[in-house]
């Protein structure tokens, strides 16, 4: 078991700039936490289990937009041992700069990742903090675009799920034919299993939104990268 979560704490949240680490920020400050740093983490493997690979690099922009302090860490080896590793080392420096007390990070069912980011929060004596943990996945997707959060995919990887995906704005439309997807081809609809990834283009966190100005699209056949290659921020409408 990870420490117990006292009232406004001072966090680091592990941020990949998608729907879910974005989101569990918000909560976090819904309950009264101080947000005081983002972590990102750099894999080179872009089937990860631990973390999350398209665009990384696009998440200092959304510090900005945030306005937190963004640190950001490469992952060099592809094993779960090595991504714990590079973890771990993070937060010692994170937790040394900012002096947290704890990890808010986007855990919806993953008991695989909630395992492995609690026992890194044990040994460096520190809460995991986990605020969409059981969350149900029709009402969460719902919840966030009702909420304002403009989300689109930046890579899928399972069968229902085709090149026209890349790209898109998950609007109420694109929602309403997922859930039909999901349920004909049994996938995880909020993506915890890496189904898809996502990125929060504007959302009330955000002073300005992103603007993607230039991406590529590539497609094996199976699955597919939505590669972002040029981005501002810019004042919101």
């Amino acid at each position: 078991m990870s420490a117990p979560v006292y009232a406004h704490v001072k966090l680091a949240a592990l941020y990949s700039g998608g729907k879910d680490s974005t989101f569990a920020i918000s909560c976090a400050q819904d309950l009264g936490h101080r947000v005081a740093c983002l972590i990102t983490m750099h894999p080179i493997a872009d089937d990860s289990v631990l973390f999350h690979y398209p665009n990384s690099w696009v998440t200092e922009y959304l510090a900005d937009a945030m306005q937190i302090p963004l640190m950001g860490f490469q992952v060099c080896g592809r094993s779960k041992e090595d991504e714990m590793k590079a973890l771990e080392e993070a937060i010692v420096q994170v937790k040394s700069l900012y002096e947290i007390d704890g990890i808010v990070y986007g855990g919806i069912s993953s008991n695989y990742q909630k395992q492995a980011f609690e026992q890194v929060c044990v040994r460096q004596r520190i809460a995991a903090v986990a605020p969409l943990w059981n969350s149900e996945p029709e009402r969460y997707v719902t919840e966030l675009v009702k909420r304002g959060f403009r989300i689109i995919i930046a890579g899928v990887s399972t069968m229902g799920l085709d090149k026209g995906w890349l790209g898109r704005e998950l609007d109420k439309e694109a929602i309403d034919k997922l859930m039909s997807v999901s349920k004909k081809c049994g996938f995880n609809l909020t993506f915890e299993g890496g189904e898809a990834e996502t990125l929060v283009i504007d959302c009330p966190l955000y002073c300005k939104r992103l603007q993607i100005n230039a991406a590529t699209t590539y497609w094996d056949g199976q699955r597919g990268i939505f590669e972002i290659r040029d981005v501002a921020l810019v004042e919101k409408k």
